[in-house]
């Protein structure tokens, strides 16, 4: 009987690499080129040039394209519409977002519940955001007397005048000649006749807790609130709709207003989507990045630290449109 094993393999050999087929670099589709690399800014040089400095790669090329997507719906006058959490409240972002509003910029601000607190005691007390651990343990979390019982009477107020509440706050905040009422968005709506909506989950907020609190006029505000959101987005062809730090309720409204307007017979098809945060989120991704641009337009997202990039956004939102302005008077005057 034969020792050989038919079944034994040859060892196994490396490759040889002589013959294959090469072809010019030159000739060859290439994704990086120089020219589009980061170039150096000069001390005291302008926002543009810092603008054009940036490499022409990933989030740096989106972020410019975002920039101009937005800069194109304002020369067109279609809406831009803002919606956010309360976080940019908290680090200082208000300002701008006012400086959008009054230039026109912004049609329109969506806020959460939380949003309208945060607006509240930076107008009336100049400050905000309470230390919750060390509050939460001896049950004085959110038991600021003039937020619960002020903010709650301006929406029950409002509700018997056919408000949403937005402008019930907002309202307040205007009238009531608070010394920062300046830096209060809701204010800033109500001044300048921006619709600034409140979308609210019941129990999520401090102000629920207070005895003031009606939920028949939280409920009946935030509705026609909604209502008035999705009156906004159904004019949103060809505009550009941003979420700025809200992981879960602005996406989901944003969602079900565009599947109302666009059950009702509204075009809002092509429209640019922007999601920032700091964090990628599930729902900003699905339901403002993708869903709504799966027919049309442009969902865009990027990850940062809002109290950077969102000043970085409106200053270059600033500069497209001013740019814009210079160009059209040059066609002008040949």
């Amino acid at each position: 009987m034969s020792s050989r094993n038919p079944a034994a393999k040859k060892t196994l050999q490396p490759m040889r690499l002589e013959g294959i087929k090469t072809f010019p670099l030159s000739s060859r589709k290439s994704l990086v080129k120089v020219e589009d690399f980061a170039r150096l800014v000069l001390p005291r040089s302008s926002f543009r040039k810092f603008l054009d400095s940036l490499p022409g790669f990933l989030a740096a090329k989106d972020f410019r394209e975002a920039v101009a997507r937005i800069g194109k719906a304002h020369a067109r006058q279609k809406p831009v519409i803002l919606g956010m959490g309360a976080h940019p409240i908290k680090v200082g972002l208000s300002p701008l977002i006012i400086h959008l509003m009054e230039k026109k910029i912004l049609q329109g601000v969506a806020l959460n519940g939380a949003g309208i607190i945060h607006d509240f005691e930076i107008a009336f007390a100049g400050r905000t955001s309470e230390d919750v651990s060390s509050e939460i343990g001896e049950g004085t979390f959110g038991m600021a007397e003039e937020t619960g019982r002020m903010i709650n009477e301006a929406i029950n107020e409002g509700c018997e005048k056919g408000w949403g509440i937005g402008r019930s706050v907002g309202e307040m905040i205007h009238k009531g000649r608070f010394a920062h009422r300046r830096l209060s968005i809701t204010a800033a709506g109500a001044r300048l006749g921006i619709p600034v909506t409140v979308h609210v989950a019941v129990g999520t907020d401090i102000i629920h807790m207070h005895p003031q609190t009606r939920g028949a006029a939280i409920g009946e505000g935030s509705h026609r609130d909604f209502r008035l959101f999705a009156a906004l987005v159904s004019g949103l062809e060809g505009g550009v709709y941003l979420n700025l730090g809200s992981a879960v309720i602005l996406p989901e409204v944003f969602l079900k207003a565009l599947t109302l307007v666009r059950n009702q017979g509204f075009r809002a098809k092509r429209l640019t989507t922007i999601n920032m945060d700091f964090i990628p989120h599930y729902r900003p991704l699905t339901n403002v990045v993708r869903r709504p641009t799966l027919e049309g337009g442009r969902g865009f997202h990027f990850t940062g630290h809002h109290e950077i990039m969102f000043p970085l956004l409106c200053a270059a939102i600033l500069e497209e449109i001013q740019t814009g302005k210079r160009a059209k008077k040059k066609t002008v005057a040949f």
